[in-house]
This record gives C-alpha cells, sequence and structure tokens, in this order.
C-alpha cells in the first residue's frame, strides 16, 4: 500500500539526482542517455539572455557536476527495465532551458520506442528565466512527448520532488498515471516568493505541500524516497501487467464454492429478499477495502480525481487478482455508511479509474456496494445526476475489459453508474434495487413498513439477477460473507481472477443486450 506522511511533516533532506537513482534502481546502477550539451546550443541559449548567463551555466555546472538540469537513462527497477528523467535542482533550480528540453523529449521519445516504462522525478522552480519566451515553451514540446508516450499504451510515473514549481508542475510534473511526492515537499503553480513579491503578503501557509495536495486528490501519495522503488514497483507490476490466457479446463471444474448458477441452478436456497438485505447491511460484512486486503496483491490505492476532489466513499487502486492485473474502482460501504456518501466526486473518481484501464489497455474491475448516494442541494448542485449518466456512458463504450462483482448493497443510480459489465460477478446476498428497500416503499405504499414486501416483488436478489442474465456468476456465502470474511473474500478473488483469464472488452451493444 502506498504510505501517507503525518500532516506538518518537512523535507528532512534535499537528494540530488544522482543519490535519488542510487537509491531507487537496483544496485545504484543505470546508464545514460544524455548527449553532452554542444557549444552550439549553449550559444543560442544564451544569445539575446540576460547579460553573464553563459558565466551562470558554467557555475552551475561546476556546483552541480552535471551539464544540464536533467539526467536520462534507463537502469533496472526491482528487476524491470525502466526509463527516467530526473531533475537536479542544483543546476539552476532544475529549470527548463532549451538544451534541458531538447533532453527531455529525447528522452521520453527513446523510451516510447523502446516500450518502456518512464519514471519522472522533477524538483525544478519551472521555466529558466535567462531563456524566457523561447524556453517558456518547451513545455508544451515535452508535454506532447509524455501524451505520446501514454498513447502507446505505457506507464507514466510521477514522482514530485521538493520544491516543484511553475511551468513543470502545470505540464509534465502533473500528467503521471500515478503521482506520488517526497514527504514534506513544496509543490506548486506560483512559487511562494514569487506570490509574495507580487501580492506584499506571504502564501497561505499549509497549501502548497504534498501532503495537503495528497488529502485535496491532487497526488496519489506522499513516499519517502526509499520506499519509492517498493511503491513504484508495485504500481508497474499491474500498470505493465495483461491479463492470463483462458484456462485449459472447463469454468465448471474450477472453485466449486464460486460455481456459475445460471437460470437453472439460481435457486432460492438464499433465503428471501428481506434476509439477504439485513445480511447485506450487517457491520461485519467485508467490503472492498478486505476483498484487496485477503485477496488481492501489488495493491497500490490512487487518490481522488488528480484535479482536486476525493471521496472516500470510493476506492480507486491498481490490484491483482492471482495473476490477473486491473484497476479496480469500488464503493466502500463502510465508509459511505461512517459520513462519507457516496457524491458527484466519488463518481468523477470512477471515471478516472476508467480512462486509465482504457488508455494502458488493463481489464476494469467494479465493485458494488452502496446504500446509495448522497441525497443534498450540494450533491444536485455538483452535477449527481450528470455523474450517473457519464459513469454509465463510459462503462457501456470502455474500450477495454470490464467486471463488475455486486458485492453487498446495490441501492440507486450510485449502484447502477458502476454496473454494466462485460462480466457480472453477485455475492449471495448481494442486491439491486432502483431504491432503498424503505424509500421504494414509501413511494408506492406510502409507508417504509411495507419494505420486505416490496423487495420481493421487485426481484433484487441474486436468485433473480441470475435468473433474468443480470448478473453470471454467483460467489456463494457460508452461509454468510459477515462469519467467514477472510474465506468470501479469497473466493470472490478466485472467481475474478476466473472471469479476467481471456476477458476481452464487448461492444456496447452487447453490454446493453443482458438488459433487454
Amino acid at each position: 500500500m502506498l504510505g501517507t506522511a503525518v500532516e506538518g511533516s518537512r523535507v528532512s533532506e534535499r537528494v540530488g539526482a544522482r543519490e535519488l537513482l542510487r537509491r531507487v534502481l537496483d544496485g545504484g546502477a543505470w546508464t545514460s542517455w544524455d548527449e553532452p550539451v554542444g557549444a552550439g546550443a549553449e550559444t543560442g541559449a544564451a544569445s539575446g539572455a540576460a547579460p553573464g548567463y553563459r558565466a551562470e551555466l558554467a557555475a552551475a555546472r561546476e556546483r552541480s557536476g552535471c551539464d544540464e538540469a536533467v539526467l536520462t537513462g534507463e537502469g533496472r527497477l526491482r528487476g524491470r527495465r525502466v526509463a527516467f528523467v530526473v531533475s537536479e535542482f542544483r543546476f539552476l533550480a532544475g529549470s527548463i532551458g532549451r538544451a534541458t528540453a531538447d533532453r527531455i523529449v529525447a528522452a521520453v521519445e527513446r523510451a516510447t520506442a523502446a516500450g518502456l516504462p518512464l519514471l519522472a522525478a522533477p524538483s525544478s522552480g519551472g521555466t529558466r528565466m535567462q531563456e524566457g519566451t523561447a524556453a517558456f515553451v518547451q513545455m508544451a514540446r515535452i508535454t506532447g512527448a509524455v501524451m505520446a508516450h501514454r498513447a502507446a499504451g505505457l506507464p507514466y510515473l510521477v514522482y514530485l520532488r521538493h520544491p516543484t514549481t511553475g511551468g513543470v508542475f502545470a505540464s509534465w510534473g502533473s500528467l503521471g498515471h500515478m503521482t506520488a511526492a517526497e514527504p514534506g515537499a513544496l509543490i506548486g503553480f506560483l512559487g511562494p516568493r514569487v506570490y509574495e513579491g507580487l501580492h506584499g503578503e506571504p502564501f497561505p501557509p499549509g497549501v502548497q505541500v504534498a501532503e495537503n495536495l495528497a488529502a485535496k486528490g491532487l497526488l496519489d501519495a506522499v513516499v519517502p524516497i526509499d520506499d519509492l522503488a517498493g511503491v513504484a514497483s508495485g504500481a508497474l507490476a499491474v500498470l505493465c501487467g495483461r491479463a492470463p490466457a483462458p484456462r485449459p479446463e472447463p469454468r465448471e471444474a474450477a472453485e466449486p464454492e464460486a460455481v456459475p448458477e445460471g437460470p437453472a441452478g439460481a435457486r432460492d436456497r438464499g433465503g428471501d429478499a428481506w434476509d439477504s438485505i439485513e445480511r447485506s447491511r450487517r457491520p461485519g460484512r467485508p467490503g472492498v477495502a478486505e476483498l484487496l486486503r485477503h485477496g488481492a496483491s501489488d495493491v497500490t490505492p490512487l487518490s481522488g480525481t488528480g484535479q482536486g476532489e476525493a471521496d472516500p466513499g470510493l476506492l480507486l487502486a491498481l490490484a491483482r487478482f492471482g495473476a490477473a492485473p486491473c484497476v479496480l474502482v469500488g464503493q466502500d460501504r463502510r465508509s459511505q455508511r461512517a459520513g462519507h456518501p457516496l457524491g458527484p466526486a466519488g463518481l468523477r473518481v470512477a471515471r478516472r479509474g476508467m480512462s486509465l484501464a482504457a488508455e494502458l489497455g488493463l481489464p476494469l474491475v467494479t465493485v458494488v456496494d452502496t446504500p446509495g448516494a448522497v441525497l443534498s442541494a450540494e450533491a444536485e448542485e455538483g452535477g449527481l445526476a450528470g455523474e450517473i449518466a457519464r459513469c454509465l456512458a463510459d462503462l457501456l463504450t470502455l474500450a477495454a475489459p470490464t467486471l463488475c462483482l455486486l458485492l453487498g448493497e446495490g441501492s440507486g443510480g450510485a449502484a447502477l453508474a458502476l454496473l454494466p459489465a462485460d462480466r457480472v460477478l453477485v455475492a449471495r446476498h448481494g442486491w439491486l434495487s432502483p431504491l432503498p428497500p424503505e424509500g421504494a416503499s414509501v413511494i408506492v405504499h406510502r409507508t417504509p413498513g411495507r419494505a420486505a414486501e416490496l423487495a420481493a416483488a421487485q426481484g433484487v436478489r441474486s436468485a433473480d439477477l441470475l435468473r433474468a442474465g443480470t448478473a453470471d456468476v454467483l460467489v456463494d456465502e457460508l452461509p454468510d460473507a459477515a462469519d467467514e470474511p477472510a474465506a468470501f473474500c479469497r473466493r470472490a478473488a478466485a472467481a475474478i481472477e476466473r472471469e479476467l483469464s481471456g476477458l476481452v472488452a464487448g461492444s456496447p451493444a452487447a453490454r446493453q443486450a443482458r438488459y433487454r
């Protein structure tokens, strides 16, 4: 799991580029891709710039031991070949000039051509002011190279170091599939010194700090340098993975406790609808967090939308079930019932996961387990209905294999938003209803007291969903997941792995067909 530093922590050390590579790459060994900065590049950079710029470059080389503000190359990360672009802050505050941009773009393009994942570790004040606008526009060029790398389906991981500000943060520092930062790092668009010089007052404290940005959903995690190799390796184990080929044995031969039950096998031994609803609400019933803890490996949580929103009721993670890697989007029922009901931001987090799966060609696993979306003025004004619609649209048209696990409560539009998939698993006591049964009873009978009666009439049980073709596979409970949480989670994880093996993305028409 990714770690988050204690709030209020400060950077305890400023690590240079070579030291970072020594501590992150296997054996501290790496191969440089850097071509020497030629005299022509230096002359072009210095022409028309501030007087003394050439002397500043010479002093920066002497001080840093580097010929430019970045080092690029390749090495091994826990045995995996990776490319890197690492800033050297001691070289003119890690600023980006034209020669710097040339080096970064060449490295990104080389990584793309070689099919390598790319680790970027910026530490920079932004554009090199001595070169002015000509340097400033290089950020667009670097961004283009990074997006071409991503378009090739290759992972791009970013580790923001102290400090990272300006155009670097606003371009290649904010485009990672996963973005982490070192504890206490200053990270922001406008540097605090510039802000104070322009506005005559200091920037509000505690805002441009890694821990705060992680809490706001702008970063996925805060990670000490010595933990970076493990975190990045775990993420790449999923991001570089591919689902295994289908197993040769027939589906019926696998794990008898999770045997698919179609119309003929969807017996009523699970009890009545209200029994399942009550069981699904038991405090001890395992949720998505327990599913990952007991049934998955290489779990890397991702935080928020990456655009300033987070929602504790929605969990986004990279994970592996057996040999099958995936992006997982799961509703955390426990968090929702503890004061964090699912809102528009949570659905936007889910859509980030969908986009990530499509871009990297990974299967998407959705976990439905929700008492329902938040009902509030803020949610209405925040576009809750529109986000449910966009989740449905994205899922139905996603260019990646999709698998849904209906784990427990499946109430209302929040459940529907993550339901349409190529294959659907349902726990024995999972259920799906247009509203919480009590709310449906109020609509039909003007009282919540007939909820059990209405739930039975609506066909909400797993047996009903299997019979109707809304779900494909039953994950059994023996007799109740709350009484066997670890065993149930392992059983569900095994079912997920089997279903992901050989799963291919269906067409929108095929995904809709099950509801006819």
